[in-house]
């Protein structure tokens, strides 16, 4: 294992940048507070999923009694990750997150894989896929259809705009980004949690609530279930990008644990409640052909006001979300140019702004081209399941770093192995039902077959520079 694997879990500067390079360049400021931190990871979690995933999910599973049951089955796994991420980011509050972790407990090719990954799958594909919904219900929200075809072309230009706009917040400061956060996850929080006390309040007693039979013949099956429980990753996704920031995080060791427990716990209530009250009002079979169900729940409690509430919703979800994803994901980048990675330049700190402003615009420039050329559907497919192999391998870090001496976090994640091993088996399950379903087999495997594909392009940079006997140096590597 790599010299920086087993390196001591304390602040330190990034393995392979020396501390006279270290000196001369701004560093990454210490700004986030509890609340801050909290908003980060709700309002990255919380976006177009909650909104979006329902429709999908009910068709795979026809009943009340799965569909609940596959949410609260991700929330159980998200929470199963977080708690595993908060002993590790208490030890290692380091910018870069879980590009740190999987570099401490597996080594530098691993890491750059993730790095890759989130290069040229991950992080553009979810800006453009959020983007993509920020912009359609922004144009539903001013009576156009966003599917005709005078508006199709509009809607890209439009979400291209919206990544641009979010990474000029997160480029002038961390202030401004945080700022956009707060109000934009207080607003998306309190919107959502309107529609449930609206849907429970009126609409459950005019229906009398949709609850039964709880499991229909025919509506839980095993290959089903797995993949909508990946929909259901996929809105639940973003519960560790506040480790991304780590080393802007205030007194880390104690608000870091809090921030991504209490975070986490935030949005998987407000989902299983969402659910409940989309239920409430709505029977499964409605809820299988509505693209928008807390649209549809609205309009049937409150009319046409309520309608135009939730896309107002939907379209400040999204763009906290857009904002908390180029406020957390450049972090990787400027990690990795720190560890010499990746481009030198990347990581450099801008000396007015406190901010990692090269790397800021390299993830809006992706996300921009992958939204003007791709689709919705192609997006959110492609980064689910890039990113649920790292997740594993993040979580899974803790098995090695339970066996070092030196490792000392504040919090120690409890029912140790049962939660992370949890965690990593629902992982490999999710991924090996991808493969196994004749309908996503062969997307599957194009993306993970993208992921391997960063092996050769690491010897071939700085692997090779390393096993030569080369420090990494300040040369363009991938």
């Amino acid at each position: 294992m790599s010299t920086q694997a087993s390196s001591p879990p304390q602040l330190r500067v990034t393995p392979g940048a020396s501390a006279a390079a270290a000196s001369r360049r701004p560093a990454l400021v210490r700004r986030l507070g509890l609340w801050s931190a909290v908003a980060v990871l709700v309002g990255s979690t919380i976006g177009s999923g909650i909104f979006r995933s329902p429709a999908g999910i009910a068709t795979r599973l026809p009943g009340p009694g799965p569909m609940l049951a596959v949410w609260a089955i991700g929330g159980l796994f998200a929470l199963c990750g977080a708690l595993t991420l908060a002993e590790i980011a208490g030890a290692f509050p380091e910018t870069g997150g879980l590009y740190i972790y999987i570099r401490e407990g597996w080594g530098r090719l691993p890491a750059f894989l993730f790095g890759w990954s989130e290069l040229v799958l991950i992080r553009a594909a979810s800006l453009g896929a959020v983007s993509t919904t920020c912009a359609e219900y922004g144009f539903r929200l001013f009576g156009r259809d966003p599917s005709a075809p005078e508006h199709v072309t509009q809607v890209h230009y439009v979400a291209a705009a919206a990544i641009a706009l979010t990474a000029f917040f997160n480029y002038r400061g961390l202030r401004w980004g945080s700022a956009v956060q707060n109000v934009t996850t207080f607003a998306k929080y309190g919107g959502l949690l309107f529609i449930v006390l609206v849907a429970l309040a009126l609409g459950l007693p005019a229906t009398g609530g949709h609850y039964t039979p709880v499991v229909p013949a025919g509506s839980l099956h095993a290959v089903p279930f797995g993949l909508a429980l990946v929909s259901v990753l996929w809105a639940f996704d973003g519960w560790a990008d506040l480790s991304f920031v780590a080393g802007e995080v205030k007194d880390p060791r104690r608000i870091l644990p809090r921030a991504l427990i209490g975070g986490t716990l935030a949005v998987v209530a407000i989902y299983l409640l969402a659910n409940v009250a989309y239920l409430a009002v709505l029977p499964v079979g409605e809820i299988a052909r509505s693209k928008l169900v807390a649209a549809d729940v609205a309009q049937h409690v409150m009319g046409t006001r309520g309608a135009i509430f939730v896309a107002a919703t939907v379209v400040v979800s999204t763009f906290g979300t857009l904002n908390g994803s180029l406020l957390t994901s450049p972090r990787i980048f400027y990690a990795m140019s720190e560890d010499r990675l990746f481009f030198s330049k990347v990581g450099a700190v801008h000396p007015r702004f406190g901010t990692p402003y090269v790397a800021v615009a390299v993830s809006a420039t992706l996300g921009i081209a992958f939204v003007l050329l791709r689709t919705f559907e192609q997006l959110s497919d492609t980064f689910v399941t890039a990113i649920v192999p790292f997740y594993a391998l993040g979580v899974a870090a803790v098995f090695v770093m339970r066996r070092r001496a030196n490792y000392d976090p504040p919090f120690r994640v409890p029912l140790y192995p049962v939660v992370p091993a949890l965690f990593v088996l629902a992982t490999i399950c999710l991924l090996a039902n991808a493969l196994i379903n004749p309908d996503s087999r062969w997307a599957t495997a194009a993306v993970l077959g993208t992921v391997v594909l960063g092996a050769p392009v690491y010897y071939a940079t700085v692997g090779r520079t390393r096993a030569g006997g080369g420090s990494g140096g300040d040369s363009a590597t991938p």
